[in-house]
């Protein structure tokens, strides 16, 4: 019997190797001039835990600084700071609402191979000041020190009291479905 197979093992998240982001649309009129932003996560920290080494029994928390989200890819550094002004104070309102979580509350686990699976988690999503049930499809591969999570989801903000922003009189504007993406690696903590 291996170590895995006795108890709970825990992984904590590296966020040094890992990914968050979160993909904007556009629409309206302009749209076809506007951005589709993609912002990423810079601090972020979570952890797995898998009782008896089955991934069908796991838990996952994830706690995101709502500050931490940037945009990302080829953008004027003025549009950048424009974006993310209006992000952090009119969408996100990151000093009121400084943090965005997931904790999972039930899984689902297919084994697609060894140590390979996809699995299927629900759980509790708070984002600004709001809780909602969220459903996650995602590929996880475990093995004895490492495990890795990978997928994308989305997410509508209004659900979270969250009005799409506009720009130019409405003329172009963010959709409300955001898409989510993830590519996690966590490392296992020392017992």
């Amino acid at each position: 019997m291996t170590a895995m197979q006795v108890g709970v093992a825990r992984y904590t998240l590296d966020p040094g190797v890992s990914r968050l982001q979160v993909r904007a649309f556009a629409s309206g009129m302009l749209a076809g001039f506007g951005h589709n932003p993609t912002f990423s996560a810079r601090d972020f920290t979570g952890e797995i835990r898998i009782p008896h080494g089955t991934p069908a029994e796991a838990s996952m928390d994830l706690h995101v600084k709502a500050v931490s989200l940037a945009v990302t890819g080829d953008i004027k550094d003025k549009d950048r700071r424009e974006i993310e002004q209006t992000m952090h104070r009119e969408v996100l309102e990151s000093a009121t609402f400084p943090e965005i979580a997931f904790r999972s509350t039930g899984v689902g686990a297919d084994k697609t191979g060894e140590g390979q699976y996809r699995i299927t988690l629900v759980g509790d999503f708070s984002l600004h000041g709001v809780t909602a049930e969220q459903q996650i499809v995602a590929y996880f591969s475990l093995g004895d020190q490492h495990a890795r999570a990978w997928g994308d989801f989305s997410l509508l903000q209004s659900r979270f009291g969250i009005r799409p922003v506009s720009f130019a009189g409405g003329a172009l504007k963010l959709k409300d479905e955001l898409k989510l993406s993830f590519d996690l690696v966590a490392r296992r903590a020392q017992e």
